[in-house]
């Protein structure tokens, strides 16, 4: 076993510790809302989105052939590897991956402990980004394409993340607020009743959409790190095993239930009716679905949240949060220069050290950083018996919880 191999499994199970959290850290964006209302329980809520997210991992690559083509140049025009990159059988490529993935994770994880819905889509780019600029400088990374088209981090990464949460909000505020027409003078327990129901399909889709969005964006890195080491040069495809663990991956996160963000989406922002729940879910798959066609790889997260607070927008009388969305808002902004800073920082230490020890101290860094945040969010646990406790009740009050993840 060469050592580039060695390197090349470290990065493979990496990148599916990143799908993990993704899992979890997005499972709130298809079921929080649902659980909020009372349309699903919570155990069952994240066993019905981890189902559908494994699905709908298989159901397209156009994501995950914008990951492994549109954001890092190690390719030449027919899609090998540029032989100056790979002069070394791809260790230092392999590198670049490996520190990108770990800035990604500790950010993911970050954000978890605070229950700030963040993007992880952001995360995973701004971690390979800084360790790309760190290792190849400013021209390693796709900033924009050949401006023929939409293209790179700028046109498929950056103006989705701006755009698609305005989409959604304006979508699922008129949405709400026809749907409240609409039922006006009817008893709010049929309309709940129903919505309730509505609300089951358009979770469900909402859960489907975001198999066929972000859990491509693991098979765009792992298909990255083996087109690097030698092992792939097909950029048309994604090999069939790297589907499937990354399907597997990703719904085992999302059954896990990333319980600290479901609370913060459900009852932190808005409180939601369950018109405005299916409102609100109906408008992040459209937007999903439509992006994940496109070959945008849009943060699931920027929209579900827009949707949710388009919900309170077009609901008449609602009571929108605007704190805590200004804290979301914070944390997007920073999401991708500061997986950046850490993916550049985790390659200049593995570069330092070098070769199979420098990828094995920073896969370290990772254990060790992972399991502090783990142990940290032990000292006040959210789970699914508490995840629908009121927004407003102090944390101390709140009774003791199992699992937090």
């Amino acid at each position: 076993m060469t050592e580039t191999t060695v390197i090349l499994a470290l990065v493979v199970i990496t990148a599916l510790g990143f799908d993990f959290t993704n899992g979890f850290h997005d499972t709130a964006n298809a079921m929080a809302t649902s659980i909020a209302t009372g349309a699903l329980r919570p155990k069952v809520a994240v066993a019905l989105s981890g189902i559908l997210n494994l699905i709908g991992a298989f159901l397209s690559v156009e994501v995950a052939l914008t990951v492994s083509n549109a954001v890092v140049r190690i390719q030449n025009s027919d899609g090998t590897p540029k032989e100056a990159l790979t002069s070394d059988g791809g260790t230092a490529l392999l590198l670049i991956v490996l520190a990108g993935l770990v800035g990604s994770i500790v950010w993911n994880l970050f954000t978890w402990l605070l229950g700030l819905p963040s993007s992880s889509s952001h995360a995973l780019f701004g971690g390979l980004v800084g360790a790309t600029v760190a290792g190849l400088g400013w021209a390693g990374v796709n900033w924009n394409g050949d401006g023929s088209k939409l293209d790179g981090v700028i046109g498929k990464v950056i103006l989705p993340a701006l755009m698609s949460p305005v989409i959604a909000g304006l979508v699922a505020a008129v949405g709400t607020w026809l749907i409240y027409r609409i039922t006006v003078g009817v008893a709010a327990r049929f309309t709940d009743n129903g919505f309730r129901w509505g609300q089951i399909g358009s979770a469900s889709l909402v859960s489907l959409a975001h198999g066929t969005n972000d859990a491509q964006k693991t098979m765009g890195v792992i298909t990255l790190a083996l087109i690097a080491s030698g092992e792939w040069t097909d950029t048309t495809n994604i090999p069939f095993w790297v589907k499937a663990s990354c399907a597997l991956a990703i719904a085992l996160g999302t059954y896990l239930g990333g319980w600290r963000i479901i609370r913060t989406l459900g009852k932190g922002l808005v409180e939601i009716a369950p018109p405005q729940g299916m409102a609100a879910e109906s408008s992040s798959a459209a937007v999903i679905l439509v992006s994940s066609h496109l070959g945008f790889a849009l943060s699931t997260t920027h929209v579900a949240t827009g949707s949710i607070l388009g919900s309170g927008v077009g609901k008449s009388g609602a009571q929108v949060r605007w704190r805590v969305a200004g804290r979301m808002v914070a944390a997007w902004l920073i999401t991708l220069p500061s997986a950046a800073v850490v993916g550049a920082l985790m390659w200049f230490i593995g570069d330092l050290i070098g070769g199979l020890g420098g990828a094995l101290v920073i896969f370290l860094i990772l254990l060790a950083a992972a399991g502090y945040m783990y142990w940290r969010s032990r000292r006040t646990p959210v789970d699914h018996s508490n995840v629908n406790d009121e927004w407003d009740e102090p944390a101390e009050r709140r009774e003791p919880a199992g699992t937090a993840v």
